[in-house]
């Protein structure tokens, strides 16, 4: 993570804003470093307009899109997800894909690291009227920031601390998957009563394993909310636009949910 800290410490807001700015403040409480990141806990308002990208997609791309693949077929896998509506089988995948592979991400332990975007490429953009740059793809809101990418860190990281168990990993997963919150469900109480259930057996494997700490299930659905303030946007900017091009990732998470049913 050494480059972004780079990124970070040619900014000089803090300078200027002070060590009690609310989001240095956010982030600086709830970050939890793992020994082996350096990811730095300095955040700044201009960190919305410096924009990144992968620095080695060569080398992050291959293991994401495994990822992505694994987190299909923990869906495909799902008795119970097949028993829903297939309209709310499409919605729950367009909705919940993004906390779901981010979760993977943390379960297999993928790491990565960023660069940020030159400046003279965004006017480029700017100067097109909006056309696509090759390789470039996307709203410029969806564009990843440092900040978005610290966000997805400091969550990685918390994971990393909690040191989940496969099972679980995919207990939490249900519990994401099937959100009874999300407007246009046809089978509202049935995908209710599924997250119910995750979220039950969930707790009944926290507490044998750490008898003396009834509470963790709190700070990791604590976390998990984080994850889902993070947009399938910029996950999908960050990790898959150099390999799916022009491709909408909706398009692609159907046919590879459907392709292989």
């Amino acid at each position: 993570m050494a480059c972004v800290n780079m990124l970070l410490d040619k900014c000089h807001c803090a300078s200027r804003y002070g060590r009690n700015a609310i989001l240095y403040n956010i982030l600086s409480q709830q970050a939890v470093v793992k020994p082996h990141s350096q990811f730095s806990h300095h955040s700044c308002t201009c960190q919305i307009k410096r924009t990144v990208c992968l620095k080695t997609p060569h080398i992050t791309c291959p293991t994401v899109i495994e990822v992505l693949v694994k987190t299909v077929s923990f869906m495909q896998n799902l008795p119970s997800f097949h028993h829903l509506p297939k309209e709310d089988q499409l919605l729950l995948l367009g909705s919940c894909w993004a906390p779901l592979f981010l979760l993977g991400l943390a379960q297999e332990g993928v790491n990565f690291e960023v660069v940020e975007i030159p400046v003279q490429s965004l006017l480029k953009r700017l100067l097109l009227n909006g056309k696509e740059l090759p390789g470039v793809v996307g709203a410029e809101s969806t564009q990843p920031s440092i900040a978005d990418v610290q966000r997805i860190k400091l969550c990685l990281n918390k994971f990393w601390d909690l040191d989940l168990t496969p099972k679980e990993f995919a207990y939490l997963k249900g519990a994401v998957l099937f959100s009874a919150d999300l407007p246009g469900l046809q089978a509202t109480l049935y995908v209710q009563s599924l997250q119910r259930e995750a979220q039950r057996v969930l707790h009944e494997v926290l507490v044998p394993l750490q008898p003396k700490d009834t509470s963790r299930l709190a700070p990791i659905l604590l976390t998990v909310s984080a994850l889902r303030t993070i947009s399938a946007g910029v996950v999908t900017e960050l990790f898959f636009r150099p390999v799916i091009g022009s491709t909408e990732i909706n398009q692609l998470l159907i046919q590879m949910f459907y392709t292989k049913q």
